[in-house]
């Protein structure tokens, strides 16, 4: 199993309107390392913590889990979307998506504390310049990520 850091604009998709569906398409990914991330290595069932970014305090909001199996992004076909990629065809797609489904909503863990734990301190989503919407999560900052999660 792996595991995952998936940022969302919570303005877009909060981990509450992931909660209130049976699973979400994770579209509009136009960054080859996080696309390569889904396309490559994710596999049903591998955890994801659900950060919510671009807002007032980002964090991880919410658990969740990779509920398909990678499949062309729809969007870059769709010319009246702002993911539209005109390079895409259906024979050759440039992007792809994963079905996300949310387990459940969890305290705040804001970017601010993930920064004061020493054990996180290599964690992707914490490296100076990092702006990648997806990142893989190792099975040491797991566990740490969800003992944080159990305090209140």
């Amino acid at each position: 199993m792996s595991y995952w850091l998936m940022k969302s604009e919570p303005d877009e998709i909060s981990i509450d309107d992931a909660l209130a569906m049976p699973s979400l398409p994770w579209f509009g990914v136009r960054n080859y390392q996080a696309r390569n991330f889904m396309r490559d290595n994710m596999k049903v069932g591998d955890g994801i913590l659900f950060y919510h970014s671009s807002c007032p305090e980002p964090g991880i909001a919410g658990i969740a889990e990779v509920a398909s199996t990678p499949y062309p992004d729809h969007t870059q076909f769709d010319a009246k979307s702002k993911y539209f990629d005109p390079k895409a065809t259906q024979e050759t797609p440039r992007w792809m998506m994963v079905d996300v489904k949310a387990t459940r909503k969890t305290r705040l863990l804001s970017l601010q504390e993930l920064r004061t734990v020493e054990a996180l301190a290599d964690m992707v989503v914490l490296k100076k310049g990092s702006r990648l919407s997806i990142t893989p999560v190792t099975a040491a900052e797991w566990k740490v990520v969800m003992k944080l999660l159990d305090k209140k």
